[in-house]
């Protein structure tokens, strides 16, 4: 059973449907002038239009890319210059957080949020950090980790009032990687000036992302070359991976809100289950974050041993994103929020799909359970227990 889905999960099958149905048919350099040419670049177009629509942006707003990690890079080291100034929090994505570093050597200075023990920043926070040098706020719309989901339109509001009493403007970038398709995400209405998404996240092929770029935002491109993407990426556009994208985007379009709906279940009945089965355990974020997410502790017991307890008895999870998979510490994202070592050395995450529904969810929190007995009986615990 999937329950490690932020990490990825299996392509829709419509989506790798008209992947093969391309392939067989069109398969063509979307830049090439000829009839299977210009079938590829329509077929590029129709998939940027559905990406657009899912979070309300325009269709020429729309950079595809390689994925969410080249979408943050990109957002962030074609933004920031020697001098400027970037605010964003220590509970970002590592793709997010490297490429702060990355800015850091380029001559940039750079503040990380503390966020509150739920996960969660304020505006009031962000304003508070600004200087006459910031150009860039980077804040995550959900956190894959503990589900957290972050005033993102709030802070737009409190950061445009902010800059326009300096008679300045200060880009706003949020990671919206796994917000989209389970949250409303609309570009236009919460004025977000770059956006991160990641495909397979929504259902389709590994290997494609995009970013949003709205405005007069002055992006330097990342990737140099050719003209595609209007001159903001360049290289041939993965077209099989963009196909996959615009039917993922469309179908999680339409399915949103029953998505989310059935999600939520899933997650509170899980939780219920585990807090009756595999007491101590304490819940890690924001009880009414991002529906796909469940972070616990089972305090006395290794998440990192857990973890490979429970993919034994058939059962995938994560004691975090898995970019950072195998370290031996702690996630940094359970620490950030102040859990004491016993509490993050136990944490594990739980994240479900549209493969996983209310009924399987008292059958998986009986076998959790039983791996947490075992491993307390058998001491695969922590140090700090």
């Amino acid at each position: 059973m999937n329950l490690d889905h932020n990490a990825g999960g299996r392509p829709r099958r419509e989506a790798v449907e008209a992947v093969i149905a391309w392939l067989r048919e069109d398969a063509a350099n979307p830049s090439s002038v000829h009839a299977a040419g210009r079938r590829a670049r329509d077929a590029v177009e129709e998939a940027r239009d559905a990406v657009a629509a899912l979070i309300g942006a325009k269709p020429s707003e729309v950079v595809f890319t390689s994925g969410g990690t080249e979408a943050n890079n990109t957002a962030i080291l074609g933004v920031v210059r020697p001098g400027t100034h970037v605010v964003s929090t220590a509970i970002e994505h590592a793709s997010v957080l490297r490429a702060l570093d990355a800015a850091r050597e380029l001559g940039a200075d750079v503040t990380l949020l503390t966020p509150d023990a739920a996960g969660r920043v304020t505006p009031e926070q962000v304003i508070r950090a600004l200087r006459d040098e910031s150009a860039l706020v980077t804040i995550g719309w959900a956190n894959g980790e503990i589900g957290t989901v972050q005033p993102i339109a709030a802070i737009a509001r409190e950061l445009r009032a902010w800059a326009a009493a300096r008679g300045r403007r200060v880009w706003l970038h949020s990671d919206a990687v796994q917000a989209a398709g389970l949250l409303d995400v609309d570009v236009a209405r919460d004025d977000v000036d770059l956006l991160s998404l990641s495909g397979h996240k929504l259902g389709a092929l590994p290997g494609v992302g995009a970013l949003v770029v709205r405005g007069d935002v002055p992006l330097a491109p990342r990737m140099l070359g050719g003209p595609q993407e209007r001159e903001r990426r360049a290289g041939t556009e993965n077209v099989p991976g963009i196909v996959s994208f615009g039917v993922a985007a469309r179908l999680a379009r339409a399915e949103r809100e029953e998505r989310a709906r059935r999600a939520r279940e899933v997650r509170e009945r899980l939780w219920q289950e585990l807090a009756s089965r595999a007491a101590p355990v304490v819940r890690l974020g924001d009880a009414d974050g991002l529906p796909s997410t469940l972070a616990v502790s089972f305090p006395g017991v290794r998440g990192d041993a857990l973890v490979i307890a429970l993919d034994l008895a058939g059962i995938a999870a994560s004691t975090g994103s898995a970019c950072a998979a195998g370290a031996a510490e702690p996630s940094h994202v359970v620490c950030a929020i102040g859990c004491g070592e016993t509490v993050a050395v136990g944490a594990v995450r739980f994240s479900f799909g549209a493969d996983v529904d209310l009924a399987d969810a008292e059958p998986a929190a009986a076998r959790i359970a039983e791996c947490v007995r075992r491993a307390r009986a058998g001491g695969a615990v922590s140090h700090a227990a």
